[in-house]
């Protein structure tokens, strides 16, 4: 766990805080209960569904230190309005330099990326480099396939 900030929309911020109920009132008393019954089957060391209920507890109290972690470290991205500027929030329309085809991105952190949902995360080539940049600028984004440059074409 680090503790740089962890940038969440709203509703990133209510998912995260969901699973983690979820977890903690529903899966949590569910492989509690699985462990208890293995348990009750007698000798731990060949018994299969007691090293099964404590792998998913290992795995189940690993993700609700992530999610604890996740929103200790979160930092809610505020709507401060136009600002000229690409910004985490930002929702900009944006085309490849010798592409006639306009691609719509939301930047969030990295916690909410989904690329295929128009969602690119801050830390990405793409996201990283359209950060600062203003309508009508160029970028250029190092990508897998190498170098590529995008214009901005709108900043909402």
């Amino acid at each position: 766990m680090t503790s740089d900030v962890i940038y969440l929309t709203q509703e990133g911020y209510a998912k995260i805080r969901e699973e983690l109920a979820y977890l903690k009132n529903v899966k949590r008393p569910d492989v509690s209960d699985k462990l208890q019954k293995a348990i009750a089957e007698g000798d731990l060391r060949e018994n299969a569904n007691y090293h099964d209920a404590k792998e998913q507890q290992g795995f189940l109290e690993g993700r609700i230190m992530d999610l604890e972690d996740s929103l200790r470290r979160a930092q809610l991205i505020q709507d401060e309005g136009p600002t000229g500027k690409v910004r985490i929030g930002s929702t900009v329309t944006i085309v490849e330099v010798g592409d006639d085809a306009e691609e719509v991105y939301r930047i969030v952190g990295v916690h909410e990326a989904s690329p295929v949902d128009g969602l690119i995360s801050n830390e990405s080539p793409i996201g990283r480099a359209l950060l600062g940049a203003k309508k009508g600028q160029v970028v250029t984004a190092v990508t897998p396939r190498g170098e590529t440059k995008f214009k901005v074409l709108k900043i909402e």
